[in-house]
């Protein structure tokens, strides 16, 4: 496999996918990231002693949670039986997915790919080329949106040689580019009802929605779906009304966190009245205030459950009866 020999054209494609103007997590993602090995290589290599292993890597989320990664290492410190000085490089090509949600501070991941070897020998002159079946895992820590640090370990399986050696890694990298930012909202505007023979004087009806929140978790509860769907039935029965979704937090966190938490829990509401309950999107917008309009007392650990929230309400004029 000549992996290294694309590795030029391989990482310009997965920049070009990604839109450097804006910085987020999730599907479309750019990860660039910087790190080291510890290679524990076979007895049957002859080398005196393990090597350390310094490279960089560029991969693109395909989905939030599955990511391609194309990443090069060369070879330093590492010795034959005989002293010789061992020199060599890696190209891999890896898939790795991620558990947990894009935004969140911690997520494991499971990876495995191939990767093209060229290395010197330890008891003779010139180099061995071998292609390597990589199974591996580990963590990644998001200190922000946009930078993480990384280890994890992969177990390489040599395909020529029929030998498995081990390499644990740490990293550090930075994330841009994602696509999970809600839409610009646009100001809903409330229908004018047509004018009604006095004979039949109209009443205005009201359905409003409360979506309670996990702990720092934008996803939502099996329990809210009822609720959204009557709120969804309502729209469909009066199909001149629009809304606005509106998520929001606790104090708990950065205002800029909470910011981008508040706006996935309304584009979460958002998705489920659309996608599952077929209102149309352009009857629904949705907007995040993050922890700028609390209902409750933040000091308690009752208030915070309040506010964690997505609101939203329906309107429409009917005949009175």
């Amino acid at each position: 496999m000549k992996l290294k020999n694309t590795l030029g054209v391989v990482i310009g494609s997965l920049l070009a996918s990604a839109s450097l103007s804006a910085l987020a997590q999730g599907q479309g993602a750019v990860e660039i990231e910087g790190f080291a090995k510890k290679q524990f290589f076979d007895s049957s290599r002859d080398y005196k002693n393990d090597g350390n292993l310094f490279g960089g890597s560029v991969g693109v989320f395909v989905t939030d949670d599955v990511e391609l990664r194309l990443g090069y290492d060369e070879v330093h410190n590492a010795r034959g039986d005989n002293g010789r000085n061992i020199k060599g490089a890696n190209t891999a090509l890896d898939a790795l997915f991620h558990f947990n949600n894009p935004g969140d501070w911690f997520r494991p991941y499971l990876s495995a790919g191939f990767s093209d070897q060229s290395i010197g020998q330890g008891d003779r002159g010139g180099r061995d080329r071998s292609t390597f079946a990589n199974l591996g895992g580990g963590f990644k820590w998001y200190f922000t949106d946009n930078f993480y640090a990384r280890t994890g370990v992969e177990a390489q399986y040599n395909i020529d040689s029929g030998y498995t050696e081990w390499a644990p890694s740490v990293g550090v990298g930075i994330n841009f580019g994602g696509g999970g930012k809600p839409a610009p909202v646009v100001a809903a505007v409330e229908p004018t009802p047509e004018p009604a023979p006095v004979e039949e004087p109209l009443e205005l009806v009201r359905v409003e929605l409360d979506v309670k929140f996990d702990f720092d978790k934008a996803a939502v509860k099996q329990d809210s779906y009822g609720d959204i769907k009557n709120l969804a039935d309502f729209m469909k029965q009066y199909p001149q009304t629009t809304t606005v979704v509106e998520g929001h937090t606790d104090s708990v966190g950065t205002d800029a966190y909470n910011q981008k938490l508040s706006e996935r829990r309304a584009a979460a509401v958002r998705n489920v009245l659309v996608d599952q309950y077929g209102v149309e999107a352009d009857r629904v917008n949705s907007v995040g205030y993050g922890e700028s309009r609390p209902v409750a007392d933040n000091a308690t650990d009752a208030g915070r459950a309040i506010n964690r929230r997505v609101e939203a309400e329906v309107e429409a004029q009917v005949k009175a009866q």
